[in-house]
Protein backbone atom coordinates (compact mmCIF):
# COMPACT_ATOMS: atom_id res chain seq x y z
CA UNK A 1 0.00 0.00 0.00
CA UNK A 2 1.63 3.25 -0.75
CA UNK A 3 0.01 6.47 0.77
CA UNK A 4 1.29 9.68 -0.32
CA UNK A 5 0.69 13.97 0.47
CA UNK A 6 -2.56 14.80 -0.78
CA UNK A 7 -4.25 18.92 -1.16
CA UNK A 8 -3.09 21.58 0.56
CA UNK A 9 -3.04 21.67 4.04
CA UNK A 10 -2.21 18.67 6.21
CA UNK A 11 -2.21 17.26 9.82
CA UNK A 12 0.77 16.02 11.08
CA UNK A 13 -0.50 13.14 13.78
CA UNK A 14 2.08 11.88 16.17
CA UNK A 15 0.63 9.25 18.63
CA UNK A 16 3.09 8.47 21.79
CA UNK A 17 2.73 6.50 24.76
CA UNK A 18 2.27 9.46 26.83
CA UNK A 19 0.01 11.72 24.60
CA UNK A 20 -1.63 12.35 21.24
CA UNK A 21 -0.28 15.41 19.38
CA UNK A 22 -2.15 16.77 16.04
CA UNK A 23 -0.90 20.17 14.24
CA UNK A 24 -1.99 21.54 10.67
CA UNK A 25 0.24 23.37 8.68
CA UNK A 26 0.08 25.65 5.24
CA UNK A 27 2.08 27.04 2.83
CA UNK A 28 3.01 30.82 3.60
CA UNK A 29 5.23 31.89 0.74
CA UNK A 30 8.89 30.32 1.69
CA UNK A 31 7.79 29.61 5.20
CA UNK A 32 4.75 27.87 7.07
CA UNK A 33 1.82 29.21 9.15
CA UNK A 34 0.54 26.79 12.55
CA UNK A 35 -2.91 26.80 11.52
CA UNK A 36 -4.20 24.51 14.68
CA UNK A 37 -3.09 22.28 17.22
CA UNK A 38 -3.46 20.15 20.25
CA UNK A 39 -1.74 17.94 22.49
CA UNK A 40 -4.34 15.57 24.17
CA UNK A 41 -2.73 12.67 27.16
CA UNK A 42 -3.29 9.01 26.88
CA UNK A 43 -4.44 6.31 29.66
CA UNK A 44 -0.96 4.45 30.87
CA UNK A 45 -0.53 0.88 28.45
CA UNK A 46 -2.88 2.41 25.88
CA UNK A 47 0.77 2.81 23.68
CA UNK A 48 4.00 0.86 24.09
CA UNK A 49 7.19 0.80 22.73
CA UNK A 50 5.37 3.18 19.25
CA UNK A 51 2.81 0.56 18.59
CA UNK A 52 -1.19 0.75 19.71
CA UNK A 53 -2.33 -1.80 22.58
CA UNK A 54 -5.87 0.07 22.84
CA UNK A 55 -6.90 1.14 20.10
CA UNK A 56 -10.48 2.51 21.66
CA UNK A 57 -8.14 5.18 23.86
CA UNK A 58 -6.05 6.42 21.07
CA UNK A 59 -9.27 7.09 18.91
CA UNK A 60 -10.89 8.75 21.60
CA UNK A 61 -7.50 10.86 22.22
CA UNK A 62 -7.41 11.59 18.85
CA UNK A 63 -11.16 12.83 18.32
CA UNK A 64 -10.72 14.92 21.61
CA UNK A 65 -7.39 16.46 19.94
CA UNK A 66 -9.11 17.20 16.72
CA UNK A 67 -12.52 18.33 18.46
CA UNK A 68 -9.87 20.75 20.32
CA UNK A 69 -8.00 21.82 16.98
CA UNK A 70 -10.90 22.43 15.07
CA UNK A 71 -8.72 22.08 12.13
CA UNK A 72 -9.08 23.08 8.44
CA UNK A 73 -8.20 20.02 6.24
CA UNK A 74 -8.97 16.88 6.84
CA UNK A 75 -5.98 15.21 5.62
CA UNK A 76 -3.27 13.55 7.74
CA UNK A 77 0.24 12.22 8.01
CA UNK A 78 1.22 9.35 10.77
CA UNK A 79 4.53 7.80 10.74
CA UNK A 80 5.49 4.36 11.79
CA UNK A 81 8.33 4.39 14.54
CA UNK A 82 11.57 3.92 12.90
CA UNK A 83 12.27 0.76 14.46
CA UNK A 84 9.59 -1.08 12.93
CA UNK A 85 10.58 0.59 8.88
CA UNK A 86 13.32 -0.99 6.68
CA UNK A 87 15.24 1.60 4.83
CA UNK A 88 17.87 0.69 2.36
CA UNK A 89 18.92 2.87 -0.96
CA UNK A 90 19.24 0.33 -3.85
CA UNK A 91 21.58 0.86 -7.26
CA UNK A 92 19.45 0.06 -10.08
CA UNK A 93 19.53 0.70 -14.19
CA UNK A 94 18.69 4.69 -14.40
CA UNK A 95 16.97 3.00 -17.57
CA UNK A 96 14.20 1.94 -15.25
CA UNK A 97 11.19 3.99 -15.22
CA UNK A 98 8.25 3.90 -11.46
CA UNK A 99 6.67 0.63 -12.99
CA UNK A 100 9.96 -1.02 -13.49
CA UNK A 101 11.13 0.00 -9.80
CA UNK A 102 8.48 -1.15 -8.63
CA UNK A 103 8.00 -4.41 -10.57
CA UNK A 104 12.11 -4.90 -9.81
CA UNK A 105 11.49 -4.42 -6.14
CA UNK A 106 9.05 -7.07 -5.98
CA UNK A 107 10.96 -9.44 -7.71
CA UNK A 108 13.44 -9.17 -5.95
CA UNK A 109 12.07 -8.09 -2.03
CA UNK A 110 13.39 -11.49 -0.59
CA UNK A 111 16.87 -9.87 -0.92
CA UNK A 112 16.07 -6.55 0.81
CA UNK A 113 12.96 -7.03 2.91
CA UNK A 114 13.31 -9.76 5.81
CA UNK A 115 9.25 -10.68 6.18
CA UNK A 116 7.08 -12.14 3.70
CA UNK A 117 6.44 -9.57 0.89
CA UNK A 118 2.19 -10.23 1.20
CA UNK A 119 2.83 -8.66 4.25
CA UNK A 120 5.08 -5.92 3.39
CA UNK A 121 4.11 -2.14 2.54
CA UNK A 122 6.50 0.12 0.67
CA UNK A 123 7.63 3.09 -1.32
CA UNK A 124 10.71 4.51 -2.93
CA UNK A 125 12.47 7.36 -4.02
CA UNK A 126 14.94 8.22 -7.18
CA UNK A 127 17.57 9.93 -5.30
CA UNK A 128 19.55 10.56 -9.28
CA UNK A 129 22.32 9.09 -11.11
CA UNK A 130 24.65 7.12 -8.77
CA UNK A 131 27.77 9.17 -8.18
CA UNK A 132 30.31 6.30 -9.03
CA UNK A 133 28.54 4.91 -11.94
CA UNK A 134 26.99 7.26 -14.82
CA UNK A 135 24.38 3.89 -15.96
CA UNK A 136 22.92 3.61 -12.48
CA UNK A 137 20.54 5.64 -10.45
CA UNK A 138 20.15 5.74 -6.35
CA UNK A 139 16.67 4.49 -5.19
CA UNK A 140 15.52 4.69 -1.78
CA UNK A 141 13.54 2.21 -0.81
CA UNK A 142 11.53 2.25 2.82
CA UNK A 143 9.10 -0.86 3.42
CA UNK A 144 7.69 -2.20 6.66
CA UNK A 145 4.84 -4.44 7.55
CA UNK A 146 1.08 -3.97 6.09
CA UNK A 147 -0.49 -4.16 9.58
CA UNK A 148 1.73 -1.56 11.08
CA UNK A 149 0.18 1.09 8.42
CA UNK A 150 -3.05 -0.63 8.70
CA UNK A 151 -3.54 0.07 12.76
CA UNK A 152 -2.07 4.22 12.45
CA UNK A 153 -4.57 4.54 9.40
CA UNK A 154 -7.30 3.00 11.28
CA UNK A 155 -6.75 5.03 14.44
CA UNK A 156 -6.90 8.14 11.89
CA UNK A 157 -10.31 6.85 10.11
CA UNK A 158 -12.08 6.11 13.52
CA UNK A 159 -10.93 9.51 14.52
CA UNK A 160 -12.97 11.35 11.17
CA UNK A 161 -9.75 12.64 9.66
CA UNK A 162 -8.44 10.57 6.17
CA UNK A 163 -4.72 9.19 6.11
CA UNK A 164 -2.90 11.06 2.88
CA UNK A 165 0.60 10.09 4.17
CA UNK A 166 2.38 7.14 5.91
CA UNK A 167 5.82 8.55 6.66
CA UNK A 168 8.83 7.13 9.07
CA UNK A 169 9.86 9.25 12.20
CA UNK A 170 13.37 9.20 11.02
CA UNK A 171 12.33 11.14 7.99
CA UNK A 172 9.78 13.37 9.40
CA UNK A 173 12.30 14.50 12.56
CA UNK A 174 14.59 15.46 9.38
CA UNK A 175 12.17 17.27 8.18
CA UNK A 176 11.57 19.33 10.92
CA UNK A 177 15.77 20.13 11.95
CA UNK A 178 15.31 22.24 8.70
CA UNK A 179 13.31 24.72 10.87
CA UNK A 180 15.47 23.80 14.07
CA UNK A 181 18.80 24.21 12.76
CA UNK A 182 18.11 28.00 12.28
CA UNK A 183 17.85 28.28 16.09
CA UNK A 184 21.34 27.34 15.82
CA UNK A 185 23.91 30.61 16.45
CA UNK A 186 25.90 30.09 12.39
CA UNK A 187 24.76 29.12 9.33
CA UNK A 188 27.41 26.18 9.50
CA UNK A 189 24.65 24.30 11.38
CA UNK A 190 23.00 22.57 8.12
CA UNK A 191 26.64 21.30 7.33
CA UNK A 192 28.23 20.65 11.01
CA UNK A 193 27.28 17.44 13.25
CA UNK A 194 24.84 18.20 15.66
CA UNK A 195 23.26 15.96 18.41
CA UNK A 196 19.40 16.10 18.28
CA UNK A 197 18.15 14.46 21.72
CA UNK A 198 14.40 13.81 22.44
CA UNK A 199 13.40 12.43 25.62
CA UNK A 200 10.14 11.42 25.78
CA UNK A 201 8.03 9.73 28.79
CA UNK A 202 9.62 6.27 28.20
CA UNK A 203 12.48 6.35 25.90
CA UNK A 204 14.99 8.77 24.87
CA UNK A 205 16.54 9.07 21.63
CA UNK A 206 19.79 10.28 20.73
CA UNK A 207 20.60 11.06 16.91
CA UNK A 208 23.34 12.60 15.08
CA UNK A 209 22.58 14.31 11.91
CA UNK A 210 25.14 15.63 9.39
CA UNK A 211 23.92 17.86 6.59
CA UNK A 212 20.23 17.31 7.86
CA UNK A 213 20.65 13.48 7.29
CA UNK A 214 20.51 11.22 10.39
CA UNK A 215 23.69 9.74 10.44
CA UNK A 216 23.69 7.92 13.97
CA UNK A 217 20.56 6.81 16.33
CA UNK A 218 20.85 5.11 19.61
CA UNK A 219 17.55 4.77 21.85
CA UNK A 220 17.32 4.12 25.30
CA UNK A 221 14.36 3.05 27.71
CA UNK A 222 14.71 6.11 30.17
CA UNK A 223 12.42 9.44 29.92
CA UNK A 224 10.41 11.37 31.60
CA UNK A 225 7.78 8.73 33.54
CA UNK A 226 10.05 7.98 35.39
CA UNK A 227 10.72 10.84 36.94
CA UNK A 228 6.89 11.32 37.56
CA UNK A 229 6.45 7.98 39.24
CA UNK A 230 9.78 9.07 41.56
CA UNK A 231 7.30 12.10 42.68
CA UNK A 232 3.87 9.83 42.72
CA UNK A 233 6.06 7.12 45.13
CA UNK A 234 7.91 9.93 47.01
CA UNK A 235 4.55 12.13 48.00
CA UNK A 236 1.75 9.69 47.47
CA UNK A 237 0.34 11.47 44.79
CA UNK A 238 -1.96 9.79 41.64
CA UNK A 239 -0.38 9.96 38.26
CA UNK A 240 -2.16 12.39 36.91
CA UNK A 241 -1.36 14.52 40.11
CA UNK A 242 2.42 14.03 39.83
CA UNK A 243 2.50 14.66 36.48
CA UNK A 244 0.54 18.27 37.02
CA UNK A 245 3.19 18.88 39.52
CA UNK A 246 6.06 18.39 37.49
CA UNK A 247 5.15 20.66 35.18
CA UNK A 248 3.69 23.80 37.46
CA UNK A 249 5.69 22.96 40.53
CA UNK A 250 4.27 23.09 44.37
CA UNK A 251 6.36 20.31 45.35
CA UNK A 252 7.67 20.12 48.91
CA UNK A 253 11.37 21.73 49.71
CA UNK A 254 13.47 18.12 49.39
CA UNK A 255 12.40 17.76 45.51
CA UNK A 256 15.13 19.48 43.74
CA UNK A 257 17.79 17.75 46.12
CA UNK A 258 16.09 13.78 46.17
CA UNK A 259 14.21 13.39 43.16
CA UNK A 260 14.81 16.30 40.41
CA UNK A 261 18.70 16.17 40.92
CA UNK A 262 19.08 12.32 40.78
CA UNK A 263 17.06 11.90 37.89
CA UNK A 264 19.17 14.45 36.13
CA UNK A 265 22.53 13.03 36.91
CA UNK A 266 21.01 9.85 35.35
CA UNK A 267 19.73 11.56 32.16
CA UNK A 268 23.06 13.36 31.68
CA UNK A 269 25.07 10.65 32.13
CA UNK A 270 22.78 8.43 29.23
CA UNK A 271 23.30 11.13 26.77
CA UNK A 272 26.96 11.23 27.19
CA UNK A 273 27.19 7.30 27.06
CA UNK A 274 25.37 7.57 23.52
CA UNK A 275 27.81 10.72 23.02
CA UNK A 276 30.63 8.13 23.65
CA UNK A 277 29.10 4.92 22.04
CA UNK A 278 28.69 7.65 18.91
CA UNK A 279 32.58 8.15 18.66
CA UNK A 280 33.03 4.29 19.62
CA UNK A 281 31.73 3.44 16.58
CA UNK A 282 34.29 4.88 14.34
CA UNK A 283 32.38 8.02 14.08
CA UNK A 284 35.23 10.54 12.87
CA UNK A 285 32.64 14.02 12.80
CA UNK A 286 33.09 15.66 15.72
CA UNK A 287 29.49 16.71 17.51
CA UNK A 288 29.61 20.30 18.26
CA UNK A 289 25.88 21.30 19.60
CA UNK A 290 23.28 19.62 20.95
CA UNK A 291 19.33 20.20 20.48
CA UNK A 292 17.16 18.91 23.37
CA UNK A 293 13.44 18.06 22.40
CA UNK A 294 10.59 15.96 23.80
CA UNK A 295 8.40 16.78 26.57
CA UNK A 296 11.55 16.43 29.25
CA UNK A 297 13.62 18.82 27.91
CA UNK A 298 12.10 21.80 29.35
CA UNK A 299 13.06 20.32 33.27
CA UNK A 300 14.89 23.43 34.72
CA UNK A 301 18.72 23.22 34.68
CA UNK A 302 19.03 19.83 32.58
CA UNK A 303 20.02 21.92 29.36
CA UNK A 304 22.49 23.71 31.41
CA UNK A 305 24.15 20.09 33.19
CA UNK A 306 24.55 18.94 28.90
CA UNK A 307 26.14 22.10 28.26
CA UNK A 308 28.35 21.81 31.39
CA UNK A 309 28.96 17.98 30.88
CA UNK A 310 29.75 18.15 27.14
CA UNK A 311 31.02 21.45 26.89
CA UNK A 312 28.50 21.98 23.61
CA UNK A 313 25.91 24.72 23.06
CA UNK A 314 22.59 22.63 23.84
CA UNK A 315 19.43 24.57 22.53
CA UNK A 316 15.83 23.61 23.35
CA UNK A 317 13.94 22.79 20.03
CA UNK A 318 11.13 25.03 18.90
CA UNK A 319 10.49 24.42 15.02
CA UNK A 320 7.52 27.20 14.97
CA UNK A 321 10.43 29.80 16.20
CA UNK A 322 10.48 31.17 12.23
CA UNK A 323 6.44 30.48 11.79
CA UNK A 324 3.15 32.35 11.43
CA UNK A 325 0.98 31.83 14.07
CA UNK A 326 -2.88 31.32 13.43
CA UNK A 327 -4.20 34.31 15.63
CA UNK A 328 -6.99 31.94 17.37
CA UNK A 329 -4.11 29.78 18.62
CA UNK A 330 -2.08 30.72 22.35
CA UNK A 331 1.57 31.60 21.30
CA UNK A 332 2.85 30.80 25.00
CA UNK A 333 1.10 27.28 24.59
CA UNK A 334 2.21 26.60 21.50
CA UNK A 335 6.03 27.20 22.52
CA UNK A 336 5.65 25.48 26.35
CA UNK A 337 4.45 23.00 23.66
CA UNK A 338 7.14 22.79 20.73
CA UNK A 339 10.06 20.92 22.54
CA UNK A 340 7.67 17.87 21.98
CA UNK A 341 5.98 18.21 18.54
CA UNK A 342 8.79 17.92 16.38
CA UNK A 343 7.42 14.76 14.84
CA UNK A 344 4.20 16.13 14.33
CA UNK A 345 5.42 18.89 12.85
CA UNK A 346 7.77 17.19 10.57
CA UNK A 347 4.68 15.15 8.98
CA UNK A 348 2.32 18.60 8.57
CA UNK A 349 5.56 20.01 6.85
CA UNK A 350 4.77 17.69 3.93
CA UNK A 351 1.91 19.88 3.11
CA UNK A 352 2.30 20.60 -0.81
CA UNK A 353 4.57 17.65 -1.48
Amino acid sequence: MRLRASGKGLVGVDITSATVKVIELKRAGSHYQVESYAVRPLREGAVIERRIRDMSAVVDALKRAVDHARPGSRNAAVAVPASAAITKTLTLPASLDDDEIEARIQLESDKHIPFPFSEVAFDFQRLGLNSRYGDQQDVLLVACRQQDVNQLTEAVLQAGLTPAAVDVETFAMERAFQELRHQLPTAEGEQECVALVDIGATMNAFHVLREGRVTYSRDTVFGGRQLTDEIRNRYGLTLEEAGLAKKRGGLPDDYQRSVLDPFLDTLVQQVGRSLQLYYTAGRKQEVRRMILAGGTSVLPGLAERLAEESGMEVVIANPFRRMKVNPRIDVPTLAGDAPAMLTACGLAMRVGK
